[in-house]
């Protein structure tokens, strides 16, 4: 089994597999917009992958510190400034990667909407039969 990274050939898409690629991006950004040809689904998927990936790590370590922080995090008497910059020191990575992956996304849902528009100029309307 031969797997291929290349881009099939740009043609004008049907609605219903332009309502694919739109769904396909929605899951895994990227992926519906090489599935329709387009060259900007390579970085959407690295945005996308990539974000999701650290999300998972840093997301991982917050939990992690904030549960070894939790006395102190809820203790009455603790400086609340202190403690904000605390937690503002432990959640700037997962609040970076999940924006990373969110630019793939937004940027993906941007492509699929330009191919579901295109798509549905080049189908032709539907005449009621006479």
């Amino acid at each position: 089994m031969k797997i291929s990274l290349a881009l099939g050939e740009r043609r004008t898409l049907s609605r219903q597999t332009a309502w694919g690629c739109l769904t396909t991006n929605l899951a895994l950004p990227g992926f519906g917009s090489l599935l329709a040809g387009r060259v900007s689904g390579y970085p959407q998927a690295a945005l996308g992958l990539s974000g999701l990936a650290l999300t998972l790590i840093f997301g991982a370590r917050f939990i992690l510190w904030y549960i070894a922080n939790w006395a102190s995090l809820h203790n009455p008497d603790a400086d609340p400034l202190a403690m904000l910059g605390d937690l503002w020191l432990a959640l700037r990575w997962p609040l970076l990667s999940f924006g990373i992956f969110l630019l793939g996304f937004l940027w993906a849902l941007a492509t699929s909407l330009q191919i579901l528009g295109s798509a549905r100029n080049a189908t032709p309307p539907k005449l009621p039969p006479s």
